[in-house]
Parts: C-alpha cells; structure tokens; sequence
C-alpha cells in the first residue's frame, strides 16, 4: 500500500506545534507517535511510514521546545507538553478517515509517560511504551529543565505503587492493549521503573513487554533502533488484524441474528390472526 504525508499545523492556545501526517489513500485506526526529550518527530517519520503502510493513519509532532521550537525550552512544563498531546490527539482524530474508537498512541521515554496519562483523558485503544520515564508529581508545573537529575535517579529506583505517580494510576486503570519496551542497559529509565509500570498495568487486556538486548536508553546503534521498529510495527500489525477480525466477526454475528429473526417473523391473516411463523410458511402456502 502507498502511502503520503502531509506537514500540519496543530493549534495550541495562541500558538502551533508541526507535526506530519502520514496514512495511505479509506475508516482506519489512527496511531499517533510521540518522541521523547531532547528528541523530535524526524525520530518517528519511518516508522510513521511503516505502520500507514498496515492500514492506519499516523501523526507525528514535535513537543513544544524541540526541533524548530527550542527558543522556549528552558519554560516548557509538563502542562505545556500534555497541552500539545491533547491538541494533535484531537488533530489525528478529527481525520475523516480515522476510526475514533481504534487509537493507538505510542510514545518514548517523556513522551511514554506522557502517552500514559494521555489514556485518562483521551480514549485510547492501544498504548505503546518504551522506555517510559517517571517523574514527581507535585513538579508538574515546574518547567522540565529546571528538574534535578539527582533527585529523578533517586526517584527512578524506588518501589512505587500505582497511587503514588499519576502515570502509574493511569495504567492502574487503562483497559486496552499494552506494549512495554525496556532498553537493557538503561541508565536514565533503569528496571524499577519497568518494574512500576508493569505491576501497574493489572488491568490492561494483554500485556506485551520485551527487552532489547544490550540497548542503551537512546538506542544509539542501528540496530537497537530496528529492534525496536520492527516490535512496534509487529504489535501495532497484530493489534490492527486483530480489531478486523473483530469487527467482521460482529458483522457477521449481527447479519446472521438479523436473518433470524427475519426467518422467526409471524405470519398474519387478514383478520390478524397469527397463522405460522415466516419459516414455516411454505407448509402453509
């Protein structure tokens, strides 16, 4: 299948952040890719491609102080960056061609983090995680820069229930399919923190979590980044055939209820009294 993309403006508030659609030439699920800090959209265009070329409509953008936007970096907080996801949430599902109850959002590192709260205020379907990161809640007003690594580290290596990050509370309640990424020799997002979001996701319909062996967090070799597009374009593959063979499977369910109770009809006399039902009416003809 063909694909296109298209550069986009997306709105937020009094200003725009640049994203690029991709999606080939008809209802499709709409996935949306998210990079994480210090990263941008170029990141994502790719493997943008590839997942359009399975039957989606895909959206990558950049968050607010990256790429052509670093002039405000050093401001950016964490409700700017959600502003952001919200507005090209609300871009990818506005499509005409995308299916709204079929999302999937996919994000790296802030951008996993991110992705995950975005699941309490937009429906999302599918949520791809890699390498997630967490942070303090009551900083969430504080521009990111101005976070102190040393406390993050510290932070990153606890034992944290699900009530005690809002991150880790929204995959407590996320329902829909799950994909978790670990990179194994992550220094910035090291295992404690997999480890919350894993025991976190006890709600979510299936859970696939796979490690890339020897990958370090920004997956600096080639072929760590292709480990992790090739798992990404598989799960998204298999979550998208699966929602068809869903769907048809219900079609069918509905088409074969409906000519059943078409064949159970009641056939009437004149006078309205109940003769047979339409199944038996060729007896009685």
């Amino acid at each position: 299948m063909t694909t296109r993309h298209n550069t986009i403006h997306i709105p937020v508030g009094d200003r725009s952040i640049a994203g690029t659609l991709v999606g080939p030439n008809t209802l499709m699920p709409g996935v949306m890719l998210v990079h994480g800090w210090d990263g941008s959209q170029e990141q994502y265009i790719a493997r943008a491609h590839e997942i359009a070329a399975l039957g989606c409509i895909c959206l990558t953008f950049d968050l607010r102080g990256h790429a052509k936007d670093q002039g405000a970096r050093d401001a950016v907080t964490r409700e700017d960056n959600m502003a952001d996801m919200l507005a090209a949430y609300d871009v990818l599902v506005g499509h005409p061609s995308v299916d709204g109850s079929a999302v999937a959002v996919a994000g790296s590192s802030y951008g996993g983090y991110l992705a995950a709260i975005l699941t309490t205020l937009r429906p999302v379907r599918w949520l791809g995680l890699r390498a997630p990161a967490l942070y303090k809640d009551q900083d969430w007003m504080v521009p990111k820069r101005a976070l102190s690594r040393e406390e993050l580290v510290a932070y990153r290596n606890m034992q944290l229930p699900p009530d005690a990050n809002r991150a880790l509370a929204a995959a407590a309640k996320f329902k829909g399919d799950v994909l978790l990424v670990e990179s194994e020799h992550d220094v910035m997002v090291p295992h404690p923190v997999i480890k919350n979001y894993l025991d976190a996701f006890q709600q979510a319909h299936s859970m696939t979590y796979r490690v890339i062996k020897g990958a370090d967090h920004s997956l600096s070799q080639k072929a760590f980044s292709q480990s992790y597009t090739n798992l990404l374009v598989k799960w998204v593959c298999e979550m998208v055939e699966g929602a068809k063979e869903e769907a048809e499977a219900m079609r069918t369910a509905k088409a074969a209820h409906k000519d059943r109770a078409a064949g159970s009809r009641p056939v009437h006399s004149a006078s309205g009294k109940v003769l047979a039902s339409s199944s038996d009416s060729a007896a009685i003809a």
